[in-house]
C-alpha cells in the first residue's frame, strides 16, 4: 500500500475514534447502602379495593358479614353451608370464622405472581397457590376457615352441611 493511502487509512481511522469519544458524564457509583431503606413490598391498593376480596392477615371474617365481598360474593350455597356450620359450631362452643374467601382475579394473580417470586417458577407455586383460572375463590367456592379448632370442627362436621 503506498504511503497516501496508508495516510487516508490512519486519518479516517483518527475520525472513527475521535468521533465516538465525545464526552459523556459519568455519575459515579455507590458501593454502600442505601442510607434510606425501601418501602417494604405490599400487594398493592387493588387488592384493598372494596371487591378485591383482600382480608388483612390476622383478621377474620363473620360468616354471616356479607357486607364484606369475601362473604358477599361467595357461591349462596356454599355461604348458607358455611353459615349452618358456624351456628351449629357455635351451639357446641366453636368460633367458626373466614380467613378467606371469594378474591378478584386480578388480587389472586397477585397471590400467584408473589408465589413465582418466591419459589422460582410457575410450576412450583401452582404447589402452593392456585392460577386465577383455577382458583375456586374467584368463582366463590371456596373459603378458608379459622381458627384451627374450628377448621378441625368442620373436618369432622362438613359433611352435615
Amino acid at each position: 500500500m503506498g504511503l497516501g493511502v496508508a495516510w487516508i487509512c490512519v486519518v479516517a481511522a483518527a475520525l472513527v475514534v475521535g468521533g465516538c469519544a465525545t464526552a459523556v458524564p459519568v455519575e459515579p457509583v455507590s458501593t454502600t447502602e442505601p442510607t434510606v431503606p425501601p418501602a417494604p413490598l405490599t400487594i398493592g391498593p387493588g387488592a384493598t379495593d372494596g371487591y378485591g376480596g383482600w382480608i388483612p392477615d390476622g383478621q377474620t371474617l363473620s360468616p354471616f358479614d356479607t357486607s364484606n365481598p369475601a362473604v358477599g360474593r361467595l357461591d349462596p350455597a356454599l355461604r348458607n353451608a358455611v353459615q349452618q356450620a358456624a351456628s351449629a359450631a357455635k351451639q357446641q362452643g366453636v368460633d367458626l370464622r373466614i380467613n378467606s374467601g371469594w378474591r378478584s382475579r386480578g388480587f389472586q394473580q397477585r397471590l400467584f405472581d408473589d408465589a413465582v417470586r418466591k419459589y422460582g417458577s410457575a410450576d412450583i407455586a401452582r404447589q402452593y397457590v392456585a392460577s386465577p383460572d383455577e382458583s375456586k375463590h374467584v368463582v366463590g367456592q371456596a373459603v378458608d376457615v379459622a381458627p384451627v379448632e374450628a377448621d378441625k370442627w368442620l373436618i369432622r362436621n362438613g359433611t352435615q352441611f
